[in-house]
């Protein structure tokens, strides 16, 4: 028996089998390919030539159902993109929007770590990641209120035109 036959021909009902327990068309190709592994390995036991395909649809439904029980036991569970895009959607979530913030966060907590003294991180800190009003820092750090205005400034100014040179470059 040619197995490169036996995968030709049975490729197609291996896969609709795969894919209506897993529900994942990557996923069930990975089973369809795991599947023929286990065929191939184990082409020696079949008895009867002409039940291929009943022997592989077995194999590829046990198959699938492992990896659906190990997918639940790491408490995952395959879905389909459109209905990871409807969650994102409907949860608020932009991804590049958030991945694009949090570079941007590390830029910037780059540029403050190496330029920036430690008062003037400290205030551009509890001003901008805090949310705290300029009389709150100033009563916090016990200092006067017209100062920490004024150093918010300077730092936030100074911070602007390092980012500018950084994200022309």
């Amino acid at each position: 028996m040619d197995f490169t036959t036996i995968y030709n021909e049975h490729y197609d009902r291996v896969f609709h089998v795969s894919f209506a327990v897993i529900r994942d068309r990557q996923l069930a190709e990975d089973n369809v390919q795991e599947t023929f592994i286990k065929a191939y390995k184990k082409l020696d036991s079949l008895q009867e030539s002409d039940k291929v395909g009943a022997w592989l649809s077995v194999i590829a439904t046990r198959t699938a159902i492992d990896f659906v029980r190990r997918e639940r036991k790491n408490r995952g569970c395959p879905m389909e993109l459109d209905v990871l895009d409807c969650l994102g959607k409907e949860a608020g979530h932009n991804v590049e929007a958030e991945v694009e913030i949090k570079m941007l966060m590390e830029l910037l907590d780059e540029k403050m770590e190496e330029e920036f003294t430690k008062e003037d991180k400290k205030l551009l800190v509890l001003k901008m990641e805090s949310g705290l009003k300029e009389r709150e820092i100033a009563k916090a750090l016990k200092m006067n209120p017209a100062t920490v205005k004024s150093k918010i400034h300077r730092a936030r100014r100074k911070l602007k035109e390092r980012m500018a040179v950084e994200l022309s470059a």
